[in-house]
């Protein structure tokens, strides 16, 4: 009979815990996302994607994002 007293206080304390971690990690996940999204928009402008392009000959070779060869497309 004394089992379930001492069971039930645990997991309660187990279930806190994991809740906690979770949302720690779900805060943290979306502040590094935010941070990543700022630095691409900063990126990703028509005049940075035009200077790309002409980096990368884009108009004679192709865009290699868009090759066989590249298989982070994949």
């Amino acid at each position: 009979r004394s089992a379930p007293r001492t069971i039930v206080p645990g997991l309660v304390v187990v279930g806190a815990v994991v809740s906690g971690v979770v949302a720690f990690i779900r805060a943290q996940l979306r502040r590094e996302s935010e941070a990543i999204n700022r630095a691409f928009s900063r990126q990703n402008t028509p005049e940075a994607l035009e200077r790309r392009n002409r980096s990368l000959l884009v108009d004679t070779e192709g865009d290699p994002k868009k090759t066989l060869y590249n298989i982070l497309n994949w």
